[in-house]
């Protein structure tokens, strides 16, 4: 990003992308920032500078937050180009680091088609069999196609919106005006809510009845049935999603269309989640949750007490922290079970979250699993010299009957070194002397050397096998990247 005297920016592709979230024209925002459309066409193909006046009329004139032009973006982009150009398959074409990230700044349409190509490319190569089977279907005839994985097409549009949907926190906001309840009330209200404006009665059935089964939506009966094994927030949130399907359909539709087109997986799968959105925004609404966040340094169980939610609810509603002019901490968070496999990955900040692999072994969000009942504080660096803060904890959820295995996840929330001065976990820490856990991205990725936990090689090296010598690490590879 090119600077003149600290005061002229050189942000086009930002400016554009703000511009057309805000659903404008050139010739509607220039009249909005008092300067041509010429003038904005040239912003926009960064043969001319964002002034600091300019910045400050985008902000007083569409309520906008200046960090909307910050680099968030272009450094998850930039990671995600960087991984895929990784892969054996590009060894023969030597890309320059810098082209990549002029690539993610200028053309983020273009990085968000490679990944979507590459992703495509990776499950076709994990499953060809599966993919050959779909071909040759013979009741699908001529329609029979390869999808690509759904659950990361979804993680992407939440990606791109920032995991920040206003429509649907204005929404929620509206709901908890209406019914006027406390944190304590809300399973009574929102039942009585779904009582008395849609007719549907909501109980609480015995597992026996339920069996694995958590919620089920009688349709014809009118009945939302809960299982006595979903604790009570969990209740209150089951509630707010089916006021959710039954209230914001039209809020849903209007976000999925903005998507472009998806296949019928991927749009149910998109409508969930922003349903489980709409949920976590009604039982910590953004103003009151946000308020309470920034006095309480963040502290986590004390927000779950104040609003009646659990520890994941609550870590997964401080990634959404990101209405302008009331933003919180740019949080990252990941749900891992005791085998890596990770279920959810949010961010609203720059961490390099690898969408082909699982997660670095020593990051202690694995070590959860040994010290169930303690929260692990941790600063981690990255091969690239980026310094994180984060904390992590096992949680248990539902309760399963005896003999079942009790379901065990490790939650993960971070953010940049630069934020964690405000939560009350890094109180005392010297977060700029305190030393940093080196990790890596995951073992495919990493090239550090010595790593008693790797569990590949780097893509990047040539493996050197010598049957003499037994190293620390299982694999040795050369300081040359393969070309």
């Amino acid at each position: 990003m090119a600077t003149d005297s600290g005061k002229k920016l050189f942000v086009g592709p930002r400016f554009r992308r703000i511009r057309q979230q805000l659903g404008l024209s050139q010739t509607q925002i220039a009249e909005g920032l008092g300067i041509s459309p010429s003038y904005v066409n040239l912003i926009e193909r960064n043969q001319r500078p964002v002034t600091a006046q300019i910045l400050l009329r985008l902000a007083e004139s569409y309520d906008l937050d200046l960090r909307d032009l910050a680099t968030a973006d272009e450094d998850r982009f930039f990671a995600e180009l960087n991984e895929v150009f990784s892969d054996p398959l590009f060894r023969q074409i030597d890309v320059p680091k810098q082209e990549l990230r002029d690539l993610a700044e200028l053309c983020p349409g273009v990085t968000h088609a490679l990944q979507r190509l590459y992703a495509a490319y990776t499950e076709a190569r994990r499953g060809e069999t599966m993919v050959a089977a779909q071909f040759a279907d013979r009741d699908e005839g001529a329609g029979a196609r390869f999808e690509a994985n759904p659950v990361e097409r979804v993680r992407d549009l939440i990606e791109a919106n920032r995991n920040y949907f206003p429509e649907l926190e204005q929404a929620a906001e509206n709901l908890r005006d209406e019914i006027s309840m406390a944190a304590q009330d809300v399973f009574a209200a929102l039942t009585m809510r779904l009582r008395e404006k849609h007719s549907i009665q909501t109980r609480i059935m015995p597992v026996d009845v339920m069996r694995e089964t958590l919620r089920r939506f009688d349709r014809h009966r009118r009945q939302l049935l809960i299982s006595e094994l979903v604790d009570a927030p969990g209740r209150a949130f089951q509630l707010a999603f089916q006021i959710g399907l039954a209230e914001c359909t039209p809020a849903f539709e209007a976000i999925i269309a903005r998507a472009g087109a998806l296949d019928d997986t991927p749009r149910r799968l998109y409508r969930i989640t922003l349903a489980n959105y709409f949920a976590g925004a009604v039982l910590m609404p953004y103003q009151a949750f946000h308020s309470a966040a920034e006095a309480l340094g963040y502290d986590i169980n004390v927000l779950a007490q104040r609003f009646n939610t659990g520890f994941e609810q609550v870590c997964h509603r401080l990634t959404t922290l990101q209405r302008p002019n009331a933003r919180g901490v740019p949080f990252f968070m990941l749900r891992v079970d005791n085998a890596g496999n990770v279920s959810k990955r949010f961010s609203s900040g720059t961490f390099p979250f690898s969408k082909f692999g699982g997660t670095c072994p020593l990051w202690n969000v694995h070590s959860t699993f040994d010290t169930p009942d303690r929260l692990l504080k941790q600063v981690i660096e990255l091969p690239d010299g980026s310094r994180y803060f984060s904390i992590a904890q096992m949680v248990r959820r539902p309760v399963a009957p005896h003999p079942q295995p009790q379901p065990r996840f490790a939650i993960g929330l971070g953010c940049e070194i630069r934020h964690a001065a405000k939560l009350v976990y890094a109180s005392g820490m010297d977060l700029e002397k305190a030393e940093g856990t080196p990790i890596g991205v995951n073992c495919r990725l990493c090239e550090r050397e010595n790593c008693a936990q790797r569990a590949e090689p780097p893509i990047t090296r040539t493996l050197i096998l010598d049957e003499n010598t037994r190293r620390v690490t299982s694999f040795a590879f050369s300081n040359a990247r393969e070309v």
